[in-house]
């Protein structure tokens, strides 16, 4: 079994993340050898408003990112969607993705980078 409290969990401040705007929080959930070789992220995002994930390609991964609360603008090639609480996105292996925080409170989503089929093998 495993358990952690919240305040267990390695956070860490990525200022311009990808080559975004401002300052993101990214608290681990989950460390990498916690993801049985199938994966590299499971976190918890926190981009602060006016913030933002630079657009950045994913190679022999996918990354999902569901939305706990705020809103944003999600990028995904050269097509954006605006995006709230309780919505999901995914970039596929060999895209490219990022999010901006378009609101005036935290836009907060947790973040799952799982290995493509092709990487894990």
């Amino acid at each position: 079994m495993l358990f952690r409290h919240s305040t267990e969990m390695a956070t860490q401040q990525n200022q311009n993340m990808r080559g975004g705007k401002g300052t993101v929080t990214v608290k681990h959930v989950l460390n990498p050898n916690e993801l049985f070789g199938n994966g590299r992220l499971f976190a918890q995002l926190t981009v602060p408003p006016g913030a933002s994930v630079g657009l950045h390609k994913h190679e022999g991964e996918a990354e999902t990112y569901l939305v706990l609360q705020g809103q944003g603008r999600y990028h995904n090639n050269d097509e954006s969607y605006d995006i709230a609480a309780g919505d999901m996105a995914r970039v596929d292996d060999g895209d490219s993705h990022g999010i901006e925080n378009t609101g005036d409170t935290p836009l907060v989503l947790i973040g799952l980078i799982l290995f493509s089929h092709s990487k894990a093998n």
